[in-house]
């Protein structure tokens, strides 16, 4: 049951993705680990340049002979409304008092050079010959596909809906995994607005199985041999997990950021747009219960994300989970410190048991 045409295509032992988590949380030891030991290790590029993605592409590929991928961001057309900036800051600008940060010059993004970035990346990841990619926010367009097919790419999308996984399938696309309103992180919505894209995972997989013919990986709230059997029994050919890896000794995630997912009592996530301008599931801290009455006006992503950067990176930095992004799955009580290694042969193990 383990072994199906997802795993001889991935080229994997197990059907178990590390999700890719973006902002430093791949790193390559990690991304290696979880590819040397059976699974899929994912490189989570959506904030990186370029260059820094062709670096890491290389140190994955010092640490692991084994399959590996690239997550990548599809850009959405965005666009700098000054008032909107103004008033983002008039609310954000007690936080820079309050962590000590002065002087700070930030440096809004735009479309053009977004979208430009956008297009390298995919360059390296032809010219650096990595095996599998997946995107996130969106699709890429067919001619990226159809050269990504001549060379020999898998390419992976992700649904929040089945609309989206049949556009998925209909662009020529290998794999659509779908995302789960449990999921931690930012939500893969592309068609239909965040509020029309939260269909719970046990209820998605079904009907997405039966309305494409491109092999489904399951993601959201999954933590363990149940969470596989489950999405397995209910047509997905893997899973996909995030917060079960942020855990991970090898993990890059911040050691406060590990705490607060260990310390977390089940009840303590939600749904934010207020760090990133877009909606990510995370665990409350006091910045999203603070800003909540504000999420409505903050700017769309990535400028919010912009805006909020030095924040973020100033909280980590001092150790204060209160305004760091601790981006989670609504089974974060789940979680458990522990090696790649532990992880994978557990899951794997409480899977066979139930099946037996």
């Amino acid at each position: 049951m383990f072994t199906n045409e997802l795993t001889n295509l991935l080229k994997i032992d197990y059907p178990i993705i590390q999700a890719p988590m973006a902002g430093g949380i791949t790193t390559s030891e990690f991304v290696a680990s979880v590819s040397n030991n059976g699974a899929l290790g994912m490189i989570g590029a959506g904030y990186m340049s370029p260059i820094q993605l062709r670096e890491q592409i290389r140190e994955v590929k010092h640490l692991t002979s084994k399959n590996f991928g690239v997550n990548l961001f599809v850009p959405n057309q965005f666009e700098v409304m000054e008032n909107e900036v103004e008033i983002a800051n008039s609310f954000l600008s007690r936080y820079l008092e309050e962590l000590n940060i002065q002087g700070e010059k930030i440096t809004l993004p735009n479309f053009e050079n977004a979208f430009q970035s956008y297009r390298e990346q995919i360059q390296v990841v032809i010219e650096e010959k990595v095996p599998i990619c997946s995107f996130t926010f969106g699709v890429p367009t067919a001619d990226v596909v159809a050269q990504f097919k001549l060379q020999g790419i898998i390419s992976v999308g992700t649904a929040t809906t089945v609309a989206e996984a049949i556009c998925i399938e209909k662009i020529g696309m290998d794999a659509v995994v779908v995302q789960g309103s449990e999921a931690g992180g930012h939500r893969g919505n592309f068609i239909r607005a965040h509020e029309e894209s939260l269909i719970g995972l046990m209820s998605l997989i079904p009907q997405v199985v039966d309305f494409v013919s491109i092999p489904v990986i399951a993601a959201g709230g999954v933590m363990d041999g149940r969470g596989l059997t489950a999405a397995l029994c209910l047509g997905a050919k893997a899973i996909q997990m995030g917060t079960a890896f942020l855990t991970c000794e090898e993990s890059g995630a911040h050691p406060v950021y590990k705490e607060a997912i260990m310390e977390s009592a089940g009840e303590e996530t939600t749904l934010t747009r207020t760090f990133s301008g877009k909606w990510a599931r995370g665990i409350k801290n006091r910045f999203t219960k603070e800003m909540e009455e504000h999420e409505g006006i903050v700017p769309t992503f990535p400028i919010q994300n912009a805006l909020t950067q030095s924040i973020r990176k100033a909280s980590a930095k001092q150790n204060n989970k209160d305004f760091m992004s601790l981006w989670s799955g609504q089974s974060a009580i789940l979680a458990r410190v522990e090696t790649v290694e532990e992880l994978v042969q557990r899951v794997m193990n409480e899977a066979r048991k139930i099946l037996r």
